[in-house]
């Protein structure tokens, strides 16, 4: 399977959208609410499109309870993550770390080899997305709750990472299509996560959450199709490319979200990022090479 430019491209817009709704859930009132109405929005546009294509296949069916499982750990420790650190130093851990445990892993759990090139593009990525994001590297070593959460999120993005890669392989080989795996993954978790959050409320908060969601509904819908666009172009590109590959293209998100934090909110960009630029545009050529 090749790297073509197309499937690069349509990742890298995939990667801002994923920018787009973390930044959203960073600078909300109540993180926990508006990542539970993300998800729950995200189901709710994916639920019309899913019914309409069918179930996926029954050989991805074990691949999809498992992910559910998996991403419910991945929102609990994102909220841990955003709740006691600055987007600007768990984003870039999360995100990026992430494509180093799948290429360490991908031999044994996927089958796939990285080539000398693809390690380059990914150690290349790896190290634009810590030089971009961690601005100031000697702070995060206090942040230990912060980094706890970011690097343990790490692992579990990898995880599911490789599950649903595997899931959305399975779907195609036995006749299927990437999309249903998608849909029907972002279906299933628009419940379970929601619920937990509100059963976590006292009876007395139950109203003022409810206001607050319907009036977060607008926006949070525009992150839920941001959500499940960027997810769906991910997967699709695992079943035509590496997964090693793409899980590292997938992480330039962290490039868009410091884009997007310069500009909503005038953060300096700065040497150390501009060089982190050069290391993630270099790695992103060097993916495309191999």
């Amino acid at each position: 399977m090749g790297l073509s430019w197309g499937i690069v491209l349509a990742v890298l817009c995939g990667a801002a959208m994923h920018a787009g709704w973390n930044v959203l859930v960073k600078f909300a009132g109540d993180k926990s609410v508006d990542n539970a109405l993300v998800i729950l929005m995200a189901g709710l546009v994916a639920l019309p499109f899913a019914l309409a294509g069918g179930l996926p296949e029954r050989a991805s069916w074990p691949y999809l309870g498992t992910s559910m499982l998996v991403h419910f750990g991945y929102y609990l420790a994102l909220v841990g993550a955003y709740r006691h650190g600055e987007l600007g130093m768990t984003y870039p851990i999360m995100r990026g770390f992430a494509p180093l445990l799948v290429a360490l892993g991908s031999a044994l759990i996927v089958g796939e080899v990285p080539s000398a090139a693809a390690w380059s593009g990914v150690l290349g990525i790896t190290l634009g997305v810590a030089l971009v994001g961690l601005s100031h590297p000697g702070q995060t070593l206090h942040h230990g709750k912060a980094l706890a959460f970011a690097f343990g999120n790490a692992g579990i993005i990898a995880t599911y990472t490789f599950v649903d890669g595997l899931g959305v392989r399975a779907d195609v080989a036995a006749g299927g299509a990437a999309t249903r795996f998608v849909l029907w993954l972002f279906v299933l978790n628009a419940l379970p996560y929601p619920l937990l959050v509100l059963l976590r409320r006292e009876r007395a908060q139950r109203g003022a959450l409810l206001a607050y969601a319907c009036a977060r509904a607008p926006l949070a819908a525009i992150g839920g199709a941001a959500s499940l666009g960027s997810y769906a172009i991910a997967l699709w590109a695992m079943t035509r490319a590496p997964v090693a590959s793409i899980a590292a293209l997938r992480e330039t998100s962290v490039l868009f979200a410091t884009l997007f934090g310069t500009r909503l909110l005038q953060e300096r960009f700065g040497l150390q990022r501009a060089f982190g630029t050069v290391a993630i545009l270099a790695g992103v050529v060097a993916l495309r090479l191999a």
